[in-house]
């Protein structure tokens, strides 16, 4: 017997850091304030013993797991949990009948967590619904993805979602602190670390707990004599990237708040969220396809030299690649950032495209039709069409270019900046000499 409690206190000892330091009560929990705080509704659910279905989404290392494991101990719940990378609807049958079988004995209800549930298809989540809806489960799901894009809506009608934060650096350091110092499940006062590089591993865990307690073990198992250097930080620490997720949420978040950066004309702001791209993996030629994008949307005919700036950067991009083509890159974010604001010829195509969706098809006039052979001649194709360069400044006043079935409509709005300043000028111009030949045609009829 005394072997089987060696073994057992051994295999303690070898579990991870990160699984010791696991909370066991709200007390020992950090962060998530803005839901755990006292008094917060989810906190008196806690403290009351009352579960409830609810899906978690944040990012990896804040809590979502450990928080449903405090949630199933404080309200004496069986504990079920699956990962939707690994399960199936099997594995759901079998958790149902666990937990039926625990309510038939044991008088006590079940806490389902699904980690990684945005992995299911509908049909998956469709498998547990009824039984959460007669009580047999308390479903709890995780989630780094956004529930309303990867969940149902039968799911999302069932559940609360609870939105989970990214842990602050200090918060992060007062974790470390505390592993540092518990002699039970911790490191036990047995390693010493300047304040400076306890801040380092902080900050290159990125907001995620687990990573930071991952970190510091593999730092602990380098240290000499108990200590660790700075040196041994700095090679824990390397190669730490941002969260990025090129295909989840914080790419799709990342991406508009760039484009939203250029379009607000903060160069500084556009080029921070450029860097933190490029630094959490992104590839550099998707952030150039979207740039040209920006430069038609936002900057449009103010200042045309944007779109061709930024297909320089493009080029510069696929002839050198990275990291040097990304300096052209940056430098085309900025000029974007900078350039005279237009969206007249976004509104204008979303405009025309509404009109050629809606109206049907509109036959071309006979005088803008093409009359390559003698038949089409003889029935009228390009009759009184007037070649625009025989007329004063090449512009024929008075023609209509639209289809005769069709009232004339004005899509483009050039705005009062930069190059349009000069292109609405014109536009004006020419639409008065249009008026002004339009009524001389009246007044001849």
């Amino acid at each position: 017997m005394a072997d089987l409690f060696a073994e057992e206190e051994r295999e303690a000892v070898e579990r991870p850091l990160a699984d010791r330091m696991r909370p066991v009560t709200l007390d020992e929990f950090f962060g998530q304030s803005h839901l755990l705080d006292d008094g917060k509704p989810l906190r008196r659910a806690v403290e009351q013993g009352r579960a409830h279905s609810m899906v978690f989404w944040g990012p990896p290392g804040t809590g979502k797991t450990t928080l449903a494991r405090l949630i199933a101990r404080r309200t004496d719940s069986h504990f079920i949990a699956l990962s939707a990378v690994m399960a199936g609807v099997k594995d759901i049958r079998a958790a149902v009948a666990e937990a039926e079988q625990h309510r038939a004995v044991h008088r006590r209800g079940t806490v389902l967590f699904l980690d990684e549930v945005h992995r299911f298809n509908k049909s998956q989540q469709d498998a547990f619904l009824p039984f959460v809806e007669d009580g047999t489960l308390t479903f709890i799901g995780a989630t780094t993805e956004n529930p309303s894009f990867e969940l149902n809506n039968a799911l999302l009608s069932r559940a609360r979602v609870y939105v989970l934060k990214s842990l602050p650096a200090a918060t992060i350091v007062e974790i470390l602190e505390r592993v540092l110092a518990d002699v039970e499940r911790g490191l036990g006062g047995r390693f010493a670390i300047g304040e400076d590089d306890l801040a380092h591993l902080a900050e290159a865990a990125d907001g995620d707990a687990r990573r930071a307690l991952n970190l510091l073990e593999l730092a602990a198992d380098l240290a000499e004599e108990g200590r660790i250097t700075t040196d041994i930080v700095a090679e824990v620490a390397s190669g730490s990237r941002r969260r990025f997720d090129k295909q989840g949420e914080y790419f799709y978040d990342q991406i508009s708040a760039l484009h939203k950066s250029i379009r607000g004309s903060d160069p500084d702001a556009s080029l921070y969220w450029l860097m933190r791209m490029l630094d959490g993996g992104c590839d550099p030629l998707y952030v150039a396809r979207r740039m040209i994008r920006v430069a038609s949307e936002d900057v449009g005919n103010a200042d045309p030299r944007a779109l061709q700036l930024t297909l320089d950067a493009w080029e510069v991009l696929e002839r050198l690649g990275s990291p040097e083509g990304e300096l052209a890159l940056a430098q085309a974010v900025i000029y974007l950032a900078c350039a005279a604001k237009s969206n007249a010829v976004y509104a204008a195509a979303k405009a025309a495209a509404a009109d050629a969706r809606n109206l049907g098809s509109l036959e071309v006039p006979m005088h803008l039709r093409n009359a390559p052979t003698t038949l089409m001649k003889e029935l009228g194709y390009g009759d009184d069409y007037r070649y625009a360069h025989d007329e004063d400044d090449a512009f024929a006043a008075g023609v209509n270019y639209f289809p005769e079935d069709m009232k004339p409509a004005r899509y483009y709005h050039p705005v009062p900046r930069g190059l349009e300043i000069r292109i609405r000028e014109k536009l004006e111009d020419m639409e008065r000499r249009n008026r002004e030949a339009r009524a001389a045609e009246q007044d001849d009829d």
